[in-house]
């Protein structure tokens, strides 16, 4: 299969979809590999890295769209890479289609065989999220003290406090690895952490593996009314495999957090689970709604990409392997973890978490790769 990884030119992006010893893994499989000319300098690799791995250097991206079978990328591809797609492509990269109509729609008209990252499942796990939420829960900790400083007209408080003066509170709503990591470094740095959840037994295994200054609080409106005017840091640290996040503090909610609050939305990717988030950018990371601070970077792994796109190429090479060896529908029906991550295939909604949230039509995928005559061809 030919396999090509462009660029990623969402703003401030550095990650990049393989690594060299990914590439090499799949030339030595018999695969060809075209990667955009310095695509992985912001990770650490060279063009000649490339090279030496066995994969083709292209300068421009539209060569790679329109030579390729397979497009492995970090992130949804933006509007100017829209026209780039052609229909049957398989596209393998983070979709996060829940909050994005024009996306879902332009990948149904274009009939390209969208597959997410962050659907595919195994069991109950999400293995090719999971590396950067550690990483995102992590950055968020760290985000969210520095956004607390006076000049960055937050509360003022130091997160580990001082001699004779309290630490910051700090509130992470979700428990599962956003929140666990997102603790690791809050508590590291000695604030005092609530993790807010719904899940007994993710509370009972996070307060098993966490410092004593953790403690958990079960996640219902009465609750989150009554701590929200003692913490100085929210994290939102909420995923539903596939959906739109839950506004889990609403605009009413915001007038009893602190003035210079900081409100890290994590789940911005699908949605935001603070009604007043919108989507911000490294280039302008943050914004204010009535004196709490709101960072609501949607891409925050991608400015450490040195860390970030190992982790990822690392977890996603399995997955990008059995699909070019096997192709998209043999690896789908054999594979349920790659079956999970198929979204949009052949001009149709695939995966129901998506279709309900823009009410469009979904579609069983072993109905249409067993029934449309395009797919039983090249099974």
């Amino acid at each position: 299969m030919k396999i090509g990884i462009p660029k990623e030119i969402k703003i401030k992006e550095y990650r990049v979809g393989i690594i060299p010893s990914g590439v090499r893994l799949l030339v030595q499989s018999g695969h060809k590999i075209y990667i955009e000319k310095n695509a992985g300098e912001k990770s650490g690799f060279s063009n000649d890295d490339y090279r030496e791995a066995g994969a083709i250097i292209i300068q421009a991206p539209k060569d790679i769209y329109d030579s390729c079978e397979m497009i492995l990328k970090v992130k949804e591809p933006q509007p100017q890479e829209y026209d780039f797609l052609k229909p049957g492509q398989i596209l393998f990269t983070y979709l996060h289609l829940a909050p994005f109509r024009e996306l879902t729609e332009m990948l149904k008209e274009k009939e390209v065989t969208a597959i997410a990252y962050e659907t595919v499942q195994e069991g109950k796990r999400v293995p090719l999220l999971e590396p950067m939420s550690q990483i995102a829960g992590k950055v968020a900790a760290m985000v969210a003290s520095y956004f607390l400083s006076a000049h960055n007209n937050g509360t003022g408080v130091l997160i580990g406090g001082a001699s004779g003066v309290l630490p910051a509170k700090v509130l992470i709503i979700g428990s599962g690895t956003v929140a666990k990591y997102a603790a690791k470094i809050a508590t590291g740095m000695g604030a005092d952490v609530i993790i807010m959840g719904r899940s007994p037994s993710s509370m009972v295994a996070l307060e098993d593996m966490l410092p004593e200054n953790v403690s958990t609080l079960y996640s219902n409106r009465y609750n989150m009314e009554k701590i929200l005017p003692t913490v100085d840091i929210v994290i939102g640290a909420v995923y539903i495999t596939g959906e739109k996040a839950p506004h889990l503090i609403t605009r009413e909610m915001l007038s009893l957090c602190k003035k210079g609050a900081v409100l890290v939305d994590v789940a911005i990717d699908q949605g935001g689970c603070i009604e007043t988030s919108r989507p911000t950018t490294h280039d302008d990371p943050v914004f204010e709604v009535d004196g709490v601070i709101h960072y609501c970077v949607a891409n925050m792994p991608g400015n450490y990409p040195v860390t970030a796109t190992q982790a990822l190429a690392n977890a996603t090479i399995p997955y990008v392997k059995k699909i070019a060896d096997m192709g998209w529908q043999n690896a789908s029906l054999q594979d349920a973890a790659i079956y999970s991550g198929v979204n949009v295939a052949g001009g149709f909604v695939t995966e129901q978490a998506v279709a309900k949230a823009h009410q469009m039509e979904y579609h069983e995928l072993k109905s249409i790769v067993d029934h449309c005559p395009k797919f039983r061809a090249t099974v």
